[in-house]
């Protein structure tokens, strides 16, 4: 995940014009309310459902497990925003040094990757619940459910690694020597591209494309005869997935802009990076504080009834809906396996009917032809 900051230094060079100032100080306005409305809607509300996954729910599904990481993930990238808050509005570059420098970018990188495969593994349960439901069930213990999401994080780890690598804090002379915490690529622009294809790939068009696969067979499963009635922890997971692509697909859309600018050494193209980078990147720092406000109108239906709890009703939905989806998928594939046994039984019936007819009739012709030599014999 590239800076939360502006790509240009916090205060103008010398020279500048008046409305650079001025769109400048907007841009900077822009990203500070971002910052702060993430930082208040987003952290209050992933510890309220973390609170709620681990005092209020007594049956944990799948779903509510990856839930719980995901808030997690998301609070814990929250606590991010201050730094850039001081970086916006400080004026006086980034002040917490190289070590901070590259922790904070690298902790943001790995909640993407998190977020993403988390989400991952919320279809992959979805899918096999609708297709494979006696899979399912196998597989739907605390055992391997823990080992998926830390195997989850574990990976999330791994794949953010280029990004402090590619991250320390610079001197710009021409802003009397501003210390920033930039991109730096070692002036070699196959490091450039490789961060930024890779960072798109593995954090985006991969797990988007497993994602979009899982969720096309589901739908084309559901809207076949042996499922009907509404999913509520199918849409809950559509709806986490739609607004992390909205959120998301900027910012990704960006980096393949940057990597085609590099590739074609356009300045036009790079200037263009630059300039919407920031602002995608803030926009995509908002994706970790909207999942609470979508739970929050997916249970709004219990609010009334369990006040506080209503987020831990949601939850149990979720679980009673995917027993009720894989009991309906299991009866279905007995009635299925049941009616298949009585047509193979109905076949080996009429087989073994036909096969005993024909014996009767070839008996009854030679008893006919006996009878016919014996009365030739006798005459």
């Amino acid at each position: 995940m590239a800076s939360l900051a502006l790509t240009t230094p916090i205060s103008e060079p010398p020279n500048s014009s008046t409305t650079s100032t001025n769109a400048l100080t907007v841009s900077h306005q822009i990203g500070i309310a971002i910052l702060v409305l993430a930082f208040i809607l987003g952290f209050p509300g992933n510890i309220f459902v973390v609170w709620s996954v681990l005092c209020r729910v007594q049956q944990r599904s799948v779903t509510c497990l990856l839930v719980l990481n995901l808030a997690a993930a998301d609070a814990f990238v929250l606590l991010s925003a201050p730094f850039f808050l001081r970086l916006l509005a400080g004026g006086r570059g980034w002040e917490f040094g190289d070590v901070m420098c590259k922790t904070v970018h690298y902790l943001c990188c790995v909640n993407m990757y998190v977020s993403i495969y988390l989400i991952c593994l919320m279809s992959l349960d979805r899918w096999l619940a609708v297709t494979r439901p006696f899979l399912s069930q196998r597989l739907r213990n605390k055992r391997t459910i823990y080992l998926a999401m830390l195997g989850i994080w574990v990976m999330a780890f791994l794949l953010a690694l280029p990004m402090p690598f590619y991250r320390r804090i610079r001197q710009i002379r021409e802003y009397n020597n501003m210390t920033l915490c930039l991109p730096y690529h070692f002036n070699f622009k196959g490091h450039e591209v490789f961060q930024y294809l890779f960072e798109t790939l593995m954090g985006f068009v991969v797990p988007f494309t497993f994602i979009l696969a899982c969720y096309t067979s589901v739908i084309r499963r559901l809207r076949s005869a042996m499922f009907h009635g509404r999913v509520k922890g199918s849409l809950l997971i559509l709806l986490i997935i739609i607004t992390f692509a909205v959120f998301w697909l900027p910012y990704h859309l960006i980096n393949i802009l940057q990597v085609i600018g590099v590739l074609q050494d356009s300045q036009t193209l790079s200037n263009l990076v630059k300039a919407a980078r920031p602002n995608v990147t803030a926009f995509a720092f908002l994706s970790s504080s909207v999942n609470p406000i979508l739970y929050v109108f997916a249970g709004s239906s219990y609010i009334r009834r369990a006040g506080l709890s209503f987020m831990a009703k949601l939850f149990e939905g979720t679980h009673s809906d995917h027993s009720v989806l894989s009991r309906r998928g299991t009866s279905t594939d007995n009635s299925n396996l049941a009616k298949l046994t009585i047509k193979s039984l109905q076949s080996r019936d009429r087989v073994r009917n036909k096969s005993c007819g024909e014996e009767e009739s070839k008996k009854m012709e030679m008893s006919c032809k006996e009878e016919l030599k014996s009365l030739t014999t006798v005459q």
